[in-house]
C-alpha cells in the first residue's frame, strides 16, 4: 500500500534540462529530501546497475526525467535508445510497486503522429513516426500495465533551458555566427521551459490529489500556452536577444533528416490545469524569462 505521505524524491537524469531545473527549485521545497542520481551511480541502459541502486537505497517518490533524447541517432541506435526509453522504464516502475513507491515519468509528443487538426488529448490515438517515439511510447505502455496506480505520466514537448545543448542555445549561436538561417516553418507547436515544467512537477508532487493513496494511474499533457513553428521560434528568440539574423521559412521536405517529426504537436493541457489547479505561462514570457537567465 502507498502512502500519502512523500518525504524523499530520486531524481534520475540530473544532468539534463528538467533534471537541472528541478535541481534549481529544490531548495524552495525543502520539506522534501532530494537526490539527484548521475549516470556514474544508476545507469538507465544496465539492468544490474538499477537492481544495486535500488537496494541500497529507498524512496517515496521517483521522477523518471532520464531518457534517450538524440532523435535522430536514435534511428541508428534503436537498441540503447529502447534500453534506456522503455526497459529502464518498465524495470523503474517493477521496482517502484516492490518498494511501495511512487512515480512520475517524463514522455513526449513524439508518441503521435502529428497529423492532427486540433490539440492532442491524452486519450488521442498513438502512431509515433520515428524510434524515439516509438521506444517512449513503449515506456509509457509498460508502466502502464506495471503499475495501474501510483504513477503519473507527462508528455511534454519542445524542451528548452539554460542547460545543456536546445533549439534556443543552438539559434543563440548560429545567430551570432552567420547573417542568414533557414528554419522548418510547417512544424507547429509549443515550446516548453523547462524551469516551468519543474515548478509544475512539484505543484503536483505538493497538491492533496497526489499525496492520496494508490491514485489511480495517470497520463496528462504539459507544455507552455500558445503555439508557433520552429520559424517563430527562432525569429522570436532574434528578437529578444537583439541579434541581426535573418531567418527564412522552409519546409520540412528541404531540411532531410533521419528521424520523422510530427508536423503538428499542440497538447491540449486541460486536464493537468483542471485537476491540479496550475496556471501555466505563455511561451513568449518564458522565453524571455530564460534569455534573461542565460544573459545573465
Amino acid at each position: 500500500m502507498v502512502t500519502g505521505k512523500i518525504g524523499t524524491i530520486l531524481v534520475t537524469g540530473s544532468s539534463g534540462q528538467l533534471g537541472q531545473s528541478l535541481k534549481m527549485i529544490a531548495k524552495d521545497y525543502s520539506d522534501y529530501g532530494f537526490t539527484f542520481a548521475q549516470r556514474e551511480q544508476l545507469d538507465l541502459s544496465n539492468g544490474k546497475s538499477i537492481t544495486a541502486f535500488f537496494k541500497q537505497n529507498k524512496f517515496d517518490l521517483i521522477i523518471n526525467c532520464a531518457a534517450y533524447t538524440a532523435v535522430d541517432k536514435a534511428e541508428s541506435e534503436p537498441e540503447l535508445a529502447d534500453k534506456i526509453n522503455h526497459i529502464a522504464v518498465k524495470q523503474l516502475a517493477e521496482l517502484a510497486k516492490q518498494y511501495n513507491t511512487k512515480l512520475i515519468h517524463i514522455s513526449t509528443d513524439y508518441v503521435f503522429n502529428g497529423q492532427n487538426y486540433k490539440p492532442y488529448i491524452e486519450t488521442d490515438e498513438v502512431a509515433p513516426q520515428s524510434v524515439y517515439g516509438e521506444t517512449k511510447l513503449k515506456g509509457e505502455q509498460a508502466l502502464l500495465a506495471e503499475m495501474p496506480n501510483s504513477a503519473l505520466i507527462i508528455r511534454t514537448s519542445w524542451v528548452y533551458s539554460e542547460y545543456g545543448n536546445n533549439f534556443v542555445k543552438t539559434m543563440l549561436r548560429l545567430g551570432k555566427e552567420r547573417d542568414a538561417l533557414n528554419v522548418i516553418f510547417d512544424q507547429i507547436g509549443t515550446p516548453t521551459y523547462a524551469h516551468d515544467l519543474a515548478q509544475a512537477i512539484m505543484a503536483i508532487v505538493s497538491s492533496d490529489t497526489f499525496k492520496q493513496a494508490n491514485v489511480n494511474s495517470e497520463i496528462y499533457h504539459y507544455s507552455n500556452e500558445g503555439v508557433c513553428s520552429w520559424y517563430d521560434f527562432s525569429k522570436t528568440i532574434f528578437e529578444l536577444s537583439n541579434i541581426n539574423c535573418d531567418v527564412s521559412p522552409i519546409e520540412t521536405k528541404d531540411y532531410p533528416t533521419p528521424a520523422m517529426r510530427p508536423h503538428y504537436s499542440l497538447l491540449n493541457k486541460a486536464k493537468i490545469k483542471h485537476e491540479f489547479n496550475l496556471s501555466i505561462p505563455y511561451w513568449k514570457e518564458s522565453l524571455k524569462q530564460c534569455l534573461k537567465t542565460i544573459g545573465e
